[in-house]
């Protein structure tokens, strides 16, 4: 009678442990994805001598470097972008350009968890330098 309720015990819990796990995990890849993209647009910039932008498709819920795929964000997360103005397309897409001399147009990607917390990805635009904060939304 003991294993039968323990194994109950068990078979409820193990889901919503493993949705979490999950979760977790999808936003550890999202955060370490973006990060190096970015920073191998500023790399790539300055060693190729041209500009390089990481955009952020908002309305597709997807992001990527200029002439590489596209990465679709996964479900549970939402991004919200601050960035230049003249860098906001039409359709809503945002974009943050690494120019040669290692500056950038500057702005910051917000990924956030469904529980309303998450990370900052702020780009300087002098340096080009990209750093992690974290965030909540009120």
């Amino acid at each position: 009678m003991v294993v039968f309720a323990i194994m109950g015990l068990l078979i409820s819990v193990v889901p919503a442990a493993f949705d979490k796990m999950r979760e977790s995990a999808q936003y550890r890849d999202t955060l370490r994805t973006m990060t190096a993209q970015m920073r191998s647009a500023r790399y790539r910039a300055v060693a190729e001598g041209a500009e390089i932008r990481f955009n952020v498709d908002l309305a597709q819920r997807r992001y990527g470097l200029d002439g590489t795929p596209w990465r679709e964000l996964p479900l549970p997360l939402q991004l919200r972008a601050t960035v230049a103005g003249q860098e906001i397309a039409s359709n809503g897409a945002a974009a943050i350009r690494f120019l040669p001399d290692g500056g950038a147009t500057g702005g910051s990607i917000d990924v956030l968890r469904a529980a309303g917390h998450g990370t900052r990805l702020r780009v300087d635009w002098l340096s080009g330098r990209v750093t992690q904060e974290p965030v909540t939304v009120p």
